[in-house]
């Protein structure tokens, strides 16, 4: 807790607050547990984990937070990689969202030590003016943000019911804030046939991965007539288990994204009818099964947004202003149901793109550790700007 000239809170309202002995208050946090909180970010990308998956990371995350007096609510969330924790007792609730996933074979390539490492950050600096800013630091750990999006599940358990603000900072070459994402939807496909001898007997065969074919390729030239900015990609990842056997099973994933709902809608209906009409072609059976829907992000957060760039401009960072949409990501899905900021914090990564295992290599690097810092710093700042403001904070806490 703060000491000196700052009273303490009164109803919603914060008085005789000082803003810049706030702001190093936060500073003064993020330099005291700088050493655990970029030992977080190296740990967790060095020791890479898939969605649902992230035990050891997780296990990292509530140490450092227990060292900081964080508690853990008695209710969980059911995912066994998530989980809930708060700081404080004020009526402005402010969510940092961890999260902690890799990628197949290329590890932390979308950067997500550093998302994890500068959500922690944020809150271990909000935690130290939360009683004097009548806030309380709720910290959320949202695993497997790359296939199922864990952050659907806690809204649907209830985990951001008593949140005011949410946030998270996301790995980048550039500082960018302000950008919306698109809408997604994820499929699995199985296609089945029957398996024969692929020389002896390839007329009682059912090939499924001729199916899956005529369904890829009828989807590839579906794309031109799709919506404006849509995009859709797919992957076969099973396409059978040897070259002399007709194939009786073959499964693919596949990717749809828009920038808006609606427009998401309608690349699937596009996409759907090439999977119904590949197998009649190809006399196999196609089973599908949605795995994951995200929404884009509503922006309604421009006052956070100019919060976030001032707080970073003082750290001597240039933080453009982008209403463009990037990728996807579960954090819009939180955008709908709470105010929320995930601007995208940068540092040198020589060219390189997110989700590529040139973007991982920099994932520990010196340009790594200060954008964990200044995220964590920003983020914060915006949190507190956002409690110091007389009237967005009744907003917040009357919101809806």
């Amino acid at each position: 807790m703060m000491t000196g000239p700052i009273s303490a809170t009164r109803g919603t309202a914060v008085e005789h607050v000082s803003q810049g002995d706030i702001q190093a208050a936060l500073a003064a946090a993020v330099e005291r547990w700088e050493p655990d909180v970029l030992d977080l970010s190296h740990a967790i990308h060095a020791d890479p984990e898939l969605g649902g998956q992230e035990f050891r990371a997780v296990k990292r995350v509530r140490w450092v937070l227990r060292k900081a007096g964080f508690s853990f609510d008695e209710d969980q969330p059911g995912q066994p990689t998530a989980f809930s924790a708060r700081f404080g007792t004020g009526d402005l609730a402010v969510a940092l969202c961890v999260e902690y996933d890799a990628l197949p074979a290329i590890g932390h390539a979308c950067g997500h030590n550093v998302n994890a490492a500068s959500a922690v950050g944020a809150a271990l600096a909000l935690a130290a003016v939360a009683d004097d800013l009548g806030i309380t630091v709720k910290v959320l750990g949202t695993p497997a943000e790359e296939t199922t999006g864990g952050k659907v599940d806690l809204i649907d358990e209830g985990f951001f019911d008593d949140v005011s603000l949410a946030m998270m900072a996301h790995a980048a070459a550039t500082d960018v804030v302000g950008g919306s994402s698109l809408a997604m939807c994820m499929w699995n496909v199985l296609f089945e046939g029957r398996p024969s001898h692929a020389a002896a007997a390839p007329s009682q065969g059912i090939n499924a991965l001729d199916a899956l074919v005529v369904a890829q390729t009828a989807i590839a030239l579906a794309r031109q007539q799709l919506p404006a900015g849509s995009i859709v990609s797919l992957i076969v990842t099973e396409g059978g288990s040897a070259v002399n056997v007709i194939p009786d099973r073959a499964r693919a994933t596949i990717e749809m994204r828009a920038p808006a709902s609606r427009a998401s809608a309608g690349s699937r209906i596009r996409c759907a009818a090439p999977l119904k009409r590949a197998p009649m072609r190809a006399a196999a059976r196609c089973r599908s099964r949605r795995t994951a829907t995200t929404t884009p992000n509503c922006g309604r957060t421009h006052s956070f947004s100019e919060a976030y760039q001032a707080a970073m401009t003082s750290r001597g960072r240039y933080v453009e202003f982008s209403a463009e949409p990037v990728a996807s990501t579960d954090m819009g899905n939180v955008s709908q149901v709470v105010p929320s900021i995930h601007p995208m914090v940068g540092y040198d990564v020589r060219g390189s793109t997110h989700h590529t295992a040139e973007f991982a290599a920099f994932g520990a690097s010196t340009g790594a550790d200060k954008a964990v810092l200044d995220g964590s710093f920003g983020l914060a700042a915006a949190a507190c700007a956002a409690a110091l403001d007389p009237v967005e904070r009744r907003r917040l806490l009357h919101r809806g």
